[in-house]
């Protein structure tokens, strides 16, 4: 038994930070790095590395590695107690990014579009892994084996965290919570008013729904509730990557702990501000104890 089975992304990551006194460069001009960090990058990795850190059992699989990274990501995985034992190695496949980091943006450069767009690169979900699991964090991003995996989660009766899906996505439909961020918005709802957006989800979906904004307000409603907003905490980041990722795996926990949705909101907003406040990604982030004595400090 696991408290937490993640399937989804998981990559190599290189981060290069850049110096304080200076920001993503525009084309043809120079920014100077300051440090070259190996890190891991995927939706499904940092939630779960988050997740291990605040005292949870956690699984993972997901894509294949690329073999001339594979030891490095199950080292760094590893070391976090996290169970890798399905992720499955590949001479031609897998993810691998660089991201460029200045302290309030994050960009990154990775092979996304040939993977996404090209041959199954991932395992298939294990009904056991599920069902020996208390919550699911699920990404959507593997076609049919997400939604397959979203489907043993309701046959089996686990509840599932998701993000960035449709609202007719039967993925989103049937999560537990679904986080939604700009990036996802702003490619499938273009122009649409966001306030009918939030409706359409709320009416579609049977468990919590999320609208995050960066660092300004999230937006958060079930169906038939008016919607609330949360007011993110106020920092000065180091390194942006992987708060979202990190926010959805708090989201995990909260639920898990039975919190009122207000709550839960609460504590993924910490959670993902100490991810902020690390670096590189979340691999630095604090433990059960320092999110709640971050909370303490920043009321």
């Amino acid at each position: 038994m696991v408290n937490v089975y993640a399937y989804g992304m998981v990559s190599h990551s290189t981060v290069y930070l850049l110096r304080a006194d200076f920001s993503f460069p525009k084309p043809n001009t120079y920014a100077e790095i300051a440090e070259t960090l190996t890190s891991i990058g995927g939706e499904a990795a940092n939630s779960a590395i988050v997740l291990s850190k605040l005292g949870l059992s956690v699984k993972l699989d997901g894509n294949w590695l690329p073999r001339r990274h594979a030891a490095a990501v199950r080292e760094l995985l590893g070391g976090y107690g996290i169970d890798v034992t399905r992720l499955s190695e590949s001479d031609e496949f897998g993810t691998d990014e660089l991201v460029i980091a200045d302290g309030k943006t994050r960009t990154v450069f990775g092979n996304y579009a040939a993977f996404h767009n090209g041959p199954v690169q991932w395992n298939a979900a294990h009904p056991d892994d599920i069902e020996q699991a208390d919550i699911v964090c699920l990404d959507p991003y593997f076609r049919e084996q997400s939604r397959r995996t979203a489907e043993l989660c309701v046959e089996l009766g686990k509840p599932y965290v998701t993000l960035d899906c449709r609202y007719d996505d039967p993925i989103a439909i049937n999560a537990a919570a679904v986080v939604i961020s700009h990036e996802l918005r702003d490619q499938a709802y273009v122009d649409r008013d966001l306030e009918d957006v939030f409706l359409n989800y709320q009416a579609a979906c049977t468990g919590l729904v999320i609208f995050t904004f960066g660092s300004d307000h999230a937006w958060y409603a079930r169906a038939g509730e008016a919607r609330r907003t949360h007011v993110p905490y106020k920092i000065d980041p180091l390194d942006t990557t992987a708060a979202g990722d990190s926010f959805r795996g708090a989201i995990a926990y909260g639920l898990l702990q039975n919190w009122t949705d207000e709550k839960v909101l609460e504590f993924a907003s910490a959670v993902a501000a100490c991810v902020c406040l690390t670096r590189p990604h979340a691999l630095n982030a604090p433990d059960l104890a320092g999110v709640l004595e971050f909370m303490r400090t920043h009321q």
